[in-house]
């Protein structure tokens, strides 16, 4: 009889562990893989735009004060504290974040000719323009510098710079080949946002009013 009772409490005790084995260690083994997964989602999908936006932005620091050529990955990464897989998670080389940043600068600054009308020209309207170009400028000098005169595709920049220019100054009167007059403010723009608007030394509607007073005193006068 003795033997009987002790067998069947060692039953009862060995279904009373498998009862707490099944309910309360999967239990935990779940909240700790289902932890892990939570970790790894809220780097990727909670912080994921900020990591690449932290690496535009040190990225334009480092173009600007380095160039293209002396600015390395491990450069970017490091200033932005990230890691080099990180980077490849939203770049695939150098070359692709600073074409990234060359198309922001350029769809930025096209954008303020987008309300040009046709047929309606005025000086009014052109210094409205070239402020808005300075303007954009001086808000946005490192991207100015990687955009405007370190990338390889600043030619075009300008030269498409110089078409909506050109556009705006035919049909002023006074102003005789207005190709070579927007190439030549071009090149003042360029010169002068370099020497005299990023340094601080002019404000942008300083620098525009005297462009205008340098090459269209003839039109000013006609008007």
């Amino acid at each position: 009889m003795f033997m009987w009772l002790m067998f069947q409490k060692y039953n009862l005790s060995c279904i009373i562990k498998s009862i707490v084995s099944e309910s309360v260690y999967p239990k935990r083994r779940y909240r700790k893989i289902k932890g892990e997964s939570m970790a790894r989602g809220r780097k990727v999908n909670s912080n994921g735009e900020r990591s690449k936006q932290l690496l535009l932005e040190k990225a334009i620091e480092l173009f600007a004060a380095n160039g293209y050529h002396q600015t390395k990955i491990s450069d970017i990464v490091k200033a932005a504290n990230l890691t080099q897989p990180t980077f490849y998670l939203y770049f695939e080389s150098k070359d692709s974040l600073f074409n990234s940043l060359n198309a922001e600068f350029n769809e930025k600054l096209m954008t303020i000719f987008d309300t040009e009308a046709e047929g309606t020209v005025s000086l009014s309207d052109l210094q409205k323009k070239l402020e808005n170009v300075f303007t954009f400028f001086a808000q946005n000098p490192l991207l100015t510098k990687v955009g405007f005169f370190e990338a390889m595709d600043a030619d075009v920049v300008k030269a498409e710079l110089a078409q909506h220019l050109q556009s705006s100054i035919i049909g002023l009167q006074g102003i005789e080949h207005s190709k070579i007059v927007a190439e030549a403010l071009v090149g003042a723009v360029e010169r002068l946002t370099l020497t005299c608007l990023l340094t601080g030394e002019f404000t942008p509607k300083e620098v525009t009013e005297s462009l205008m007073s340098i090459y269209f005193s003839a039109a000013q006068q006609t008007a």
